[in-house]
């Protein structure tokens, strides 16, 4: 099995290496998307996973986002959350601009802890291309390879974080009277 978890941990740096369909005009890094990828099962021809994303321009502007991404092909086995970084290289990024629908070709392999990778183009009428920097850090055990589908909403605010405190009085759960 270590074999195997070499062999895909090398595609899918692989992967990386390769900006599959980017523009040839895509040749600046506008920033950096960073992106929480809640947990979830394959379902063998198919898989999908809400995150949030938060991106950092390189000229220090901040957008939040909100999407899914989606995984055609073999996708099998149950994960925990993860979160992937992706470097946006785009040639004059406008606020917003990342909006939209990417795809590309992902691999995946989690036994334990887990890597995978996906070079993904798409958004501003495909000329955004999401390279990744640091690999998702997810666990359970899952095998995904196929085609990767990202699709990217912008909204106002980053999403609130859940919280499973339960709220108290302010006076110690004591009745005055």
């Amino acid at each position: 099995m270590k074999t195997t978890t070499q062999l895909f941990a090398a595609l899918a740096a692989s992967l990386a290496l390769f900006p599959i369909g980017a523009s040839a005009k895509a040749t600046v890094r506008a920033g950096e998307l960073v992106c929480n990828v809640a947990s979830g099962t394959g379902m063998i021809l198919t898989s999908e996973k809400a995150l949030t994303c938060r991106y950092d321009a390189s000229n220090g502007h901040v957008e939040f986002y909100t999407g899914t991404i989606k995984k055609f092909g073999l996708d099998i086995g149950k994960t925990t959350e993860g979160g992937m970084i992706w470097s946006v290289v785009e040639p004059a990024l406008r606020p917003g601009g990342l909006n939209g629908i990417y795809s590309g070709v992902t691999a995946e392999v989690t036994v334990g802890v887990g890597a995978g990778a996906s070079v993904l183009v798409g958004g501003n009428d495909g000329a955004v291309t999401l390279q990744p920097l640091s690999f998702q850090g997810q666990t359970g055990a899952n095998l995904a390879v196929g085609v990767g589908e990202l699709t990217l909403t912008e909204i106002s605010a980053p999403p609130a974080r859940r919280s499973h405190k339960r709220r108290h009085s302010q006076h110690g759960g004591m009745h005055q009277g």
